[in-house]
């Protein structure tokens, strides 16, 4: 189960496309949170924990119900990036994660964000407690 200290990071690469980009050339500030989104996901997976089988078996899922961004350094088109997630704690209902956006090609911090997800029930999306064997997997 989790505690007050950082478990070790998952480490997720994506690579910056066109389409991530604004007028500017750099990566447009929401395309941040899907990099987040997709590293959750994969984090979630890696652990065993598929999103589609909890929401069909268990009516379950994950929404971000605050999320806290601060923005170091720009990324560009074609850069390879890091998207690291560490679980932070967890409550009865709540998870709090902290994620880092790198450059991998100079460990640069590029964003740093504290995101809270929360377990909801998927029909009535009322608050549910986060099942025991995900905090443990987790």
């Amino acid at each position: 189960m989790l505690d007050q200290s950082p478990t070790l990071p998952f480490v997720w690469p994506v690579r910056v496309y066109y389409e991530d980009t604004d007028a500017g050339g750099v990566v447009y500030h929401s395309r941040y949170l899907n990099f987040m989104e997709r590293a959750r996901t994969e984090w979630l997976r890696a652990a065993g924990i598929e999103q589609d089988q909890l929401r069909k078996q268990q009516g379950l899922i994950f929404a971000v119900s605050k999320a806290a961004l601060e923005y170091r350094a720009p990324a560009r088109f074609n850069e390879q990036l890091l998207v690291e997630i560490s679980a932070v704690s967890a409550r009865r209902v709540t998870m709090n994660l902290q994620q880092k956006i790198i450059n991998a090609a100079d460990q640069r911090l590029l964003c740093l964000a504290e995101i809270q997800i929360a377990c909801v029930d998927s029909r009535q999306l009322r608050p549910r407690a986060i099942p025991q064997y995900v905090l443990e997997l987790v």
